[in-house]
């Protein structure tokens, strides 16, 4: 494995349960467009620099490219000539996304369709991560649908339970909106804190709290927003979590918000929230989303509009209806056991791995 260090993973080498882990630096978390030019450089140099380094100490039979950035094809074609597979894991949506964060097309925009093209073209196979992301490589991508699959990244669920909930972060409150994943621009924190100060200060609600778990680029402009609101004492910013402490935190939510604002990106990814929730049989409160609602159907809430006063007003529902939470919780723990079946993922994925590598291996 190929990835960027981290404060929370530092070393540049390490052997975990058996897998060789390569890390490299970046210069920095991007938000801007040069921001991200300079971050996207950067990985395609030291994963090109780290891949040589692996080829000639250990070998392989297949290199799998997960996006952003769609370049990393480039540092795995010179390998095709020696036979080596490539499959690409089309993992995000980079000319959507792109667009999301800078509410414009141009030509950067044509340059991302370009290289996705690409990526898609070059590969031996696609992993997509939804079916919206497999209908897109073939009709975008012009890949045969044969050679197309959908992997959803559904978690274990040995390793997602219910433990005793942190009472430190319930603070006493009756409900508590929850919230974990990355804290970027386009993930909609901003809207979750909006939410909050409608639920406190428009509908009265001083018994209910927010709880943030993750870390990101946005993180800060997130709390200074809810400081400026004056809502900072009825949510709370744990960073980022694991391990036990995280499962606590989630086993803490009574409603889990998905806060992503309606755009083009959004709209067509599987957020993993989705699975989290539901995982734990938590009900999810999300704008009307297409993927997601295809995703959640009757076990979720869907805001009116795309406001945070339309995503508060959805939450009210549960907030104020025990029965109607309990039976969301419901439906959502039993969409997460018929639906979200990592094992049905996980075999899917190494069927499409033993076409390109030796059957042997896998």
């Amino acid at each position: 494995m190929i990835c960027p260090a981290s404060a929370n993973y530092p070393a540049r080498y390490e052997m975990v349960d058996e897998i060789a882990i390569y890390r490299h630096p970046l210069p920095l978390e991007a938000r801007g467009k040069l921001g991200f030019l300079l971050e996207y450089a950067s990985a395609l140099f030291h994963e090109g620099r780290l891949l040589f380094k692996v080829a000639r100490e250990r070998g392989f039979d297949v290199i799998q490219v997960c996006n952003p950035p769609d370049l990393l094809f480039l540092n795995a074609l010179p390998y095709k000539l020696f036979g080596k597979k490539l499959v690409f894991d089309h993992h995000d949506l980079c000319p959507e996304l792109f667009q999301a964060k800078f509410s414009r097309k141009g030509i950067l925009f044509s340059l991302l369709l370009l290289a996705e093209r690409l990526s898609v073209k070059s590969a031996d196979l696609v992993i997509s991560s939804n079916d919206t992301y497999r209908e897109i490589a073939i009709r975008r991508g012009g890949k045969p649908p044969e050679d197309v699959i959908t992997v959803y990244s559904v978690p274990e669920r040995s390793g997602l339970r219910r433990v005793e909930p942190n009472p430190a972060l319930r603070k006493g409150a009756n409900v508590v909106l929850g919230y974990v994943g990355i804290i970027g621009d386009q993930d909609g924190l901003d809207h979750l804190v909006r939410t909050q100060e409608y639920i406190v200060k428009d509908f009265g609600r001083s018994d209910v709290r927010a709880v943030v778990v993750g870390d990101g680029p946005a993180l800060g402009s997130a709390k200074d927003l809810a400081r400026d609101l004056g809502i900072e004492n009825s949510i709370t910013f744990t960073g980022y979590l694991r391990g036990d402490e995280l499962l606590s935190a989630l086993s803490t939510f009574d409603i889990g918000i998905i806060p992503d604002p309606i755009n083009a990106y959004n709209d067509k990814i599987s957020m993993n929230k989705v699975f989290e929730y539901s995982a734990l049989g938590i009900p999810s409160v999300a704008y009307n989303l297409f993927e997601t609602r295809r995703l959640l159907g009757g076990a979720g809430r869907y805001a009116e509009d795309g406001t945070p006063s339309g995503l508060a007003r959805a939450c009210l529902e549960l907030i104020e209806n025990d029965k109607a939470r309990e039976e969301c919780s419901r439906l959502a723990k039993k969409l997460s056991t018929e639906r979200f079946d990592w094992d049905r993922e996980r075999e899917k994925y190494l069927a499409a791995y033993r076409r390109l590598a030796p059957a042997s291996r896998i």
